[in-house]
């Protein structure tokens, strides 16, 4: 649904070049929700906007649906991109129109006759929940309100993909979960496509199936959440799920246990199969949009050659074990 390939992106800055997205190439499956995270600067926010192309990339191409986007200009690529909503973190709504009037203005843009927009304006509205606050200004509008406005809004020209540029990290907790529900009820039952940045863990783990990780303007993982979790030394794992400095505990062997598709009863086996007493220092395991998963940290009694044959039928189990420096 969504290829990058070879993306770059630089800027001029106090006299000097700075590259903001440094040779991304990213696949994004139809309708999958898929995220791209990391530390701010890291180019995530660049990224997103060369993806309808309100920013330019200098290298590279951008194909959405089909259609490759860096391939167009003028009227051809206004049209390509009315299949490409934008939700923002800052709901950029117009305050002197109506919560109606902000959704209806997308269509007024498209050309619209005015008949089919009341339609569509009630349509959509009542799509995210907002029916009875259609003749409500921003002003009077809750920041989960606001943001259900933009969605609405973004979803007016009925896109195949929704880019979404952090909409929930000026919301409480409580408005993020209604937000990411509302994403994922929209992702499954109009098939969208989405594809938002975050730097926030609870978004990936609430509604991604897939993720980039970003740093310095590259793409360093990127898979699905699951897949990228078991990999050995994933920083997406070690975000999700921090498990901190290990222990000093003497006589014992610390290991940190990766767990996918599971729950933690392995922990039991382990104990009875090789006579172990096995404490969990901490982590956890949690249902995660793309599957159960998370991370458990292991003290094991007894040297490393005393526990490896432990540490080998946890290996063969499928789990990644990794000890902590």
């Amino acid at each position: 649904m969504i290829e990058l390939d070879g993306l770059r992106r630089t800027y001029r800055a106090k006299g000097r070049s700075v590259v903001a997205v440094d040779g991304v190439s990213l696949s994004v499956r139809a309708g999958e929700v898929f995220g791209v995270v990391g530390r701010s600067g890291a180019g995530k926010s660049t990224l997103l906007r060369c993806v309808n192309l309100l920013e330019r990339p200098d290298e590279g191409s951008v194909t959405v649906d089909g259609v490759e986007l860096t391939a167009l200009g003028g009227a051809r690529l206004r049209a390509a991109r009315q299949r490409t909503g934008m939700v923002h973190q800052h709901f950029a709504l117009l305050s002197s129109r109506t919560a109606a009037g902000n959704v209806a203005f997308a269509l007024e843009v498209m050309g619209v006759p005015r008949a089919e927009r009341a339609r569509r304006v009630a349509e959509l509205l009542d799509l995210v929940g907002l029916t009875d606050r259609a003749d409500a200004y921003p002003a009077q509008l809750s920041g989960g309100q606001k943001q259900r406005v933009g969605i609405a809004r973004a979803l007016a020209g009925r896109p195949k993909v929704l880019l979404s540029d952090e909409a929930t990290s000026a919301l409480d907790p409580e408005t993020t979960r209604s937000i990411l529900g509302l994403l994922r009820d929209l992702n499954q039952r109009l098939g969208l496509t989405i594809l938002l940045i975050t730097h926030e863990m609870d978004v990936v783990k609430r509604l991604c199936d897939s993720v980039a990780v970003m740093r310095d303007g590259r793409v360093t993982e990127a898979g699905p959440v699951t897949e990228l979790i078991a990999r050995p030394g994933s920083e997406l794992a070690a975000e999700l799920f921090p498990l901190g400095p290990p222990p000093a505990l003497p006589d014992t062997t610390v290991v940190d246990v990766t767990v996918t598709g599971s729950g933690s009863s392995f922990v039991a086996d382990l104990a009875r199969r090789f006579d172990l007493d096995v404490q969990i220092v901490n982590g956890t395991v949690e249902q995660l949009a793309g599957g159960r998963a998370g991370r458990l940290r292991l003290a094991l009694p007894g040297d490393a050659d005393r526990t490896a044959p432990a540490v080998a039928h946890l290996r063969a189990a499928g789990l990644t074990v990794e000890v902590p420096a």
